[in-house]
């Protein structure tokens, strides 16, 4: 078993910035890939980024390429994910991932195991 706790979240304006912070516990980081994801209200979880086990792999979706950066810190058992350039539809519940398939960078939500709670971001324009 692997928890996971985010923390970061809060209000923001446009074009501002944000670093949400993932805490784990429990089995070893580093048999690990971790990602974030995001829901808004009335639409579906979106990957928002992926981090390989030792950090050298990273990945994201074209919505969030060059403004949103995810780091791990392997020593500290978390994961990173600062967002730069922020604009309202970036608005959502943050929630950070782990998957077993460590030497990759899903996007896809099936290949996660286990699931923070979730942090808040809510950026006003």
């Amino acid at each position: 078993q692997v928890q996971l706790v985010e923390s970061g979240g809060g209000l923001v304006q446009a074009g501002g910035s944000l670093r949400l912070s993932c805490a784990a516990s429990g089995r070893t980081f580093t048999s690990y890939a971790m990602g974030w994801f995001r829901q808004a209200p009335g639409k579906e979880r979106e990957f928002v980024a992926a981090v390989s086990w030792s950090g050298d792999k990273t990945y994201y979706p074209d919505s969030v390429k060059g403004r949103f950066t995810i780091s791990r810190d392997n020593a500290k058992n978390t994961v990173y994910l600062q967002m730069n350039s922020l604009k309202p539809e970036d608005t959502a519940v943050y929630s950070c991932a782990a998957s077993s398939r460590r030497y990759g960078t899903s996007s896809g939500s099936r290949d996660y195991d286990y699931w923070g709670q979730g942090t808040q971001v809510t950026v006003s324009s």
